[in-house]
């Protein structure tokens, strides 16, 4: 059984999408931050960072988001991880590149936007990650350009996990309408029946 630590509302969202998106059967089990349940000596035994999410699939354990991803892909629905050694490449480069470049600058100003009071906001720290902010978003667009996903014509873990990150930009009040092919993609994604389940679970 699979069991998925973490709730579809934190960083372990994607996991959940991604498990929906198999549709293999797992369960949920919250962990409470504030009772400080992530550095208890037992859920360190499932993750030493004392981090979510944590996935665990029988005797199996993995953690980090983007590793859990693939391997979910990888073991219960090989298509999404491409159907080519090409695809397959992309997969893996926008899923890494997403994560490493992309959601850097995000989070950055999510932080200072979300949890730090208004009158101690580091602005200079926002504005620097703002600036960065257009240069990674044409990267994606001009990608978009070549096809209708970004390993190609089909839907795969590149776009679930980039999609992931650009989400984020609507948690910061992001105004990325400009980005034509950017909208047509996720509007093509979020149209999907599995982000709708995942979406309900955030409720």
């Amino acid at each position: 059984m699979i069991t998925i630590y973490g709730s579809p509302k934190s960083s372990a969202g994607r996991c959940f999408w991604t498990l929906e998106e198999t549709g293999v059967k797992y369960e949920n089990k919250p962990v409470d931050f504030r009772a400080k349940e992530h550095k208890s000596e037992e859920f360190l035994k499932v993750n030493p960072n004392g981090k979510v999410p944590v996935l665990t699939d029988g005797d199996y354990t993995i953690w980090e988001s983007m590793g859990i991803n693939l391997y979910i892909a990888e073991k219960y629905k090989p298509d999404l991880m491409g159907k080519t050694p090409e695809e397959r490449g992309q997969v893996y480069q926008w899923s890494i590149w997403s994560i490493g470049d992309l959601q850097t600058p995000l989070i950055d100003i999510f932080i200072q936007l979300i949890f730090v009071p208004e009158d101690r906001r580091d602005l200079e720290k926002i504005e620097k990650a703002k600036a960065k902010l257009p240069d990674l978003l044409n990267i994606i667009e001009t990608a978009l350009e070549k096809s209708k996903y970004l390993a190609g014509a089909e839907f795969t873990m590149a776009d679930l996990n980039t999609a992931s990150v650009v989400h984020i930009f609507e948690s910061i009040n992001y105004d990325i309408s400009s980005y034509k092919n950017i909208n047509t993609w996720l509007n093509s994604i979020n149209d999907r029946k599995a982000f709708h389940s995942f979406k309900a679970l955030c409720e």
